[in-house]
């Protein structure tokens, strides 16, 4: 679904599960998104996490943004896993 150029800032673009089946400090996992512009990850409540705007979007500097989002575990070594998101961005008409 596309996000509209004048979304807000926090914004939440998608929401994602994330768990691990470890106990302990293994099960625990962070989680990240790459590159940090401008989407942000924040944990909702345990498992979930939000793909949350952090700046501004604007569509005539990009129609579409791709982004990976990363999580590991606390494991020794640690596990990790990812995803690649495509968010378009839908225009406005600011003119």
């Amino acid at each position: 679904v596309p996000v509209p150029e004048d979304a807000s800032v926090g914004t939440v673009v998608a929401v994602l599960s994330v768990w691990d089946r470890d106990s302990g400090a293994n099960g625990r996992v962070r989680c990240w998104v790459w590159p940090a512009w401008p989407f942000g990850v924040e944990a909702t409540f345990s498992g979930s996490y939000s793909l949350v705007l952090r700046e501004a979007l604007d569509r005539e500097r990009g129609s579409e943004y791709e982004v990976e989002v990363r999580a590991e575990d606390g494991g020794a070594p640690a596990l990790g896993a990812r995803l690649g998101l495509r968010v378009p961005v839908s225009d406005v008409n600011d003119n």
